[in-house]
């Protein structure tokens, strides 16, 4: 990871998830020398995920952290350079592109945005609150302060379920709180957490408010087919209700489907001629590491004949 030491590049790629860092690969075995603005979270969701059984080439799994390393080593031995940067503006009105950093600014000839997305929040009073003291959206980050601890998970997509599950290690309890009568996650993942002994369902209920002193001790759920409210104890909150993309950036300059994720064909061109979108920024549907890391090959790919032409 370096300060970068120049600000011309043939390819700019912002974002170090699985899309950035295949793109990066491909990139660099082209001789394009990329440089990768990591964000302010170095390999994307993935950093932040315990044990990833999904992708292919592990049959008995890996940590996150350590796919992440992986990814970034392997980039970085073909000439990929990582900087530990955040795009703040970014210009596409012509070629060489113009994208502007906390530490500066980079002219490039082709840009792959592969800027993900973040947790999606409730909304409800008490969440702002009591992040950090009760309130999580990250069960392998946070989960060792709740031993012995009886939780809530909001959610009923994988990420809930796999959180859910995973947070059994350390709670006495975790209850998935959803707001219909059944999930929506995969059918390995459901059957998982129905087998677990810690984990109980509480279906057709939403968290209306979060309760608290110095940390979370209760709150209000409500009964989504009658309305009816209680209040339920409770040490711990863990949010997994779906993801916004990160695309505050492009408002205006590249098109967006109606929730705001960027519009691809499907060669992960955006409308600008040179500019492609990998990843979950421009996937609402699968969001999986290996559709992501499959997205960021195929804009590289198309970066290096944009350039070649």
């Amino acid at each position: 990871m370096t300060e970068s030491s120049h600000t011309n590049t043939k390819c700019l790629i912002m974002g170090s998830g699985p899309a950035g860092m295949s793109a990066a690969l491909y990139a660099a075995r082209a001789n394009l020398e990329p440089i990768v603005l990591t964000g302010m979270n170095l390999g994307g969701q993935v950093a932040n995920t315990a044990d990833v059984d999904n992708y292919p080439g592990f049959p008995e799994g890996i940590q996150g952290p350590e796919l992440v390393d992986l990814f970034q080593a392997q980039a970085e031995r073909f000439g990929a350079e990582f900087v530990f940067d955040n795009a703040s503006a970014v210009d596409f009105s012509e070629r060489p592109f113009k994208v502007s950093s906390y530490s500066g600014d980079y002219q490039a000839e082709s840009l792959i945005l592969a800027t993900g997305a973040s947790v999606r929040h409730l909304g409800v009073p008490g969440e702002e609150e009591f992040t950090g003291r009760g309130v999580s959206y990250c069960g392998t980050c946070d989960g060792h302060f709740f031993q012995e601890k009886d939780l809530i998970v909001v959610g009923g997509g994988d990420s809930a379920l796999e959180e859910g599950i995973f947070l059994t290690r350390y709670a006495n309890s975790v209850t998935i709180v959803h707001r219909r009568d059944e999930l929506r996650g995969g059918v390995y993942l459901e059957n998982k957490a129905r087998e677990n002994p810690k984990i109980s369902f509480m279906w057709d209920t939403i968290v209306t408010e979060i309760h608290g002193d110095k940390s979370v001790h209760a709150v209000t759920l409500q009964d989504t087919k009658t309305g009816e409210e209680k209040e339920h104890p409770i040490d711990g909150v863990f949010i997994f209700i779906g993801h916004i993309p990160n695309t505050s950036l492009f408002e205006g300059v590249l098109d967006m489907d109606e929730r705001g994720y960027l519009v691809v064909d499907s060669h992960m061109h955006t409308n600008v001629p040179g500019v492609y979108a990998a990843g979950e920024v421009a996937d609402p549907h699968f969001q999986q590491i290996v559709t992501s890391a499959g997205m960021g090959c195929a804009a590289a790919m198309e970066a290096i004949d944009f350039l070649e032409e």
